[in-house]
């Protein structure tokens, strides 16, 4: 028996497997992800990446999915003994039967076990469902071992593919594999192969196949005739494998050497992670990027990377303003976006730096450039009010500079002058909690259902009557131990009738806002969402308290004003802002088959201000 093989007891199925070297333990970046392995990780090559960022959003809305999934479904029952269960418990998406090689194997449908639209997860284990009947998995997913107790002809093996296919999305996507024993004569094959691919052959020896042996050190493309490629491999050996997506093209290391291109004109398709062994305790290790690699990826993802941003850097803009080079293009944009977005005075000042820059050679600043930035834009100054406005919290006054100058605006734009009458009842909100704070001594934060819940409860009732909504100062103090104004300094009285005051007012406003758009059924999850802030007592402190953040004054401000930019018959977007969307769209259409899009995240490589 080759050193370093576990004992079989260690690896029944659904059995506690330690995990030789610490290979049972979640390494890297790690969060929910709810599959196999429960675990989200982020390989180092791929942080950063726009396909990690859609990753991560597409696991939370996963986490989030079946959190309302538990919630909505009723109480599991154990099915009976005639049921017919989804669970992989219950049913079993594999078989043996007899091989017309003389041999059993297992019979494979493949299939993910969720169904993922966009992003599925990234490999992360092997997987009892896609493997060979004489290979055993250990309770983590990251081992494999060949048991005895079957002879395989000459011409067969045993394979295993991972959970989740290698996803093109990345650019490169890289892997490796320690040999922890390589069993008799060290007949061992790592590389890659398709969905379909039979898995009692190594891989490389069939259709949508591709690896490296160790035994004689040949790659194997799609027959079983390989080429010299590189060295043999044995125990204690770490043998990576990577697969270039922008350039298709394949690659193998060896204990952290590069060994060079295997496989060129690789075609599109789907492809998994996999390995595959011929005789009795070869034992291999995986690792998907839980840990640190012993090849340097990082810097090959790096150097991929800077290439193609020095191609983007020498690209010519002239087809965009054949008459502006590219840094009166610059200007430009950054100047029509502060009159389009009605910082008037910002753009002057712009203007007038730039021409000081210029100085006496005025050639410097394009006639063009010159002349956007000197027309004045009658609205711009309205349009700056309006924004200053509800950037101060002050929608009253917005609302009214709007009704004054565009009358039509918010006629024709329900959903903009309900998102103003929200903001409104949240800047409330938050002026009564700010009194609240004042008032009284701090309270348990995070806890619900005190004094506010009953309000809550009228505002969320059928009938908006006052006499409903009318509260006793008795009933509020009883309501909540917090609430002994009896106690209270006298000059905490004034703060308490002013907090009084403004929390009955709020309330007024709440109840008509709500019955104002009662009828509109699109508005009630907003509703919901503002109104639990009564349920705590400090709204501040609780889980809604993004609601109250100055940040959210930000979208109602840009909403309002594309609305009137339309009304003017204006884009409702500065060009900057079209060009970034563009280019947006344009980087993720190609990096979909792992094009040269896959290795750039545009907000993160060049909108990212320094520190």
């Amino acid at each position: 028996m080759d050193e370093g093989v576990t004992t079989p007891g260690s690896w029944a199925r659904g059995g506690s497997y330690p995990g030789q070297h610490g290979f049972g333990q979640s390494h890297g970046t790690a969060g929910n992800i709810g599959s196999h392995t429960d675990t989200f990780f982020v390989p180092t090559y791929l942080r950063g990446s726009k396909f990690i960022e859609k990753l991560e959003a597409a696991n939370e809305a996963r986490h989030e999915a079946r959190l309302a999934a538990q919630r909505q479904a009723p109480a599991a029952h154990p099915p009976g003994n005639g049921s017919l269960s989804s669970r992989s418990s219950s049913v079993s998406l594999h078989k043996l039967v007899p091989s017309h090689r003389g041999v059993s194997y297992e019979i494979i449908e493949h299939q993910p076990p969720e169904v993922y639209a966009g992003y599925p997860p990234l490999p992360s284990r092997w997987v009892d469902t896609d493997k060979h009947g004489i290979i055993k998995i250990s309770a983590d997913g990251l081992e494999v071992r060949s048991e005895g107790g079957v002879k395989l002809q000459d011409h067969e093996a045993a394979a295993a593919r991972t959970d989740y296919p290698m996803p093109p999305q990345c650019g490169i996507y890289y892997y490796e594999v320690t040999i922890l024993a390589k069993g008799k004569e060290g007949m061992i094959g790592i590389g890659f192969c398709g969905p379909n691919v039979p898995l009692e052959r190594f891989p490389g020896w069939e259709p949508e196949s591709w690896a490296w042996h160790g035994d004689d050190g040949n790659s194997f493309c799609c027959q079983m005739i390989g080429r010299k490629y590189g060295p043999t491999f044995t125990t204690g050996d770490i043998v990576g494998c990577g697969v270039n997506f922008m350039t298709h093209s394949a690659f193998f290391t060896k204990n952290g050497n590069f060994q060079g291109n295997a496989f060129k004109d690789l075609k599109e398709g789907v492809i998994y992670p996999s390995v595959g062994m011929k005789h009795p305790q070869a034992h291999l290790s995986i690792n998907f990027g839980q840990r640190p690699f012993i090849y340097d990826i990082d810097d090959m993802v790096a150097r991929q990377k800077s290439d193609i941003e020095d191609e983007i850097n020498r690209a010519s803009i002239v087809s965009l303003r054949p008459d502006l080079d590219e840094s009166a293009l610059v200007k430009e944009l950054v100047a029509q976006y502060l009159t389009h977005d009605g910082f008037v005075e910002t753009a002057k000042a712009f203007a007038s730096e730039l021409r000081v820059e210029a100085g006496p050679l005025q050639n410097d600043l394009p006639t063009s450039l010159g002349d956007s930035l000197m027309q004045e834009d009658l609205d711009a100054a309205n349009r700056q009010q309006i924004r200053a406005a509800i950037m101060e919290g002050d929608i009253d006054r917005a609302l009214k500079r709007t009704h004054a100058f565009y009358p039509q605006v918010l006629q024709n734009h329900s959903q903009v002058y309900f998102r103003l009458r929200c903001r409104k009842f949240v800047e409330m909100i938050h002026q009564t909690a700010e009194l609240l704070g004042k008032s009284i001594p701090k309270a348990p934060s995070s806890k619900a259902s005190n004094g506010h819940s009953s309000i809550t409860k009228a505002l969320e009732g059928d009938n908006y009557a006052h006499s409903e909504m009318d509260l006793d100062p008795d009933d509020e103090k009883s309501a909540d131990p917090a609430y002994d104004w009896d106690k209270m300094e006298t000059e905490d009285s004034e703060i308490h009738a002013r907090y009084q005051n403004k929390l009955e007012e709020t309330l007024e406003y709440g109840r008509e806002l709500k019955h104002e758009f009662q009828d509109d059924k699109s508005t009630e999850s907003a509703f919901k969402e503002i109104f639990s802030l009564f349920m705590y007592e400090d709204p501040r402190q609780s889980p809604q308290a993004h609601l109250l953040d100055r940040a959210g004054r930000v979208p109602v401000a840009e909403e309002l004003n594309s609305a009137i930019l339309v009304s003017l018959g204006k884009s409702s977007s500065a060009a900057i802002e079209r060009l970034y969307q563009q280019t947006e769209v344009l980087v993720d259409e190609i990096s979909e088959e792992g094009g040269a899009g896959a290795f750039i995240n545009v907000r993160n490589d060049f909108l990212r201000l320094a520190d």
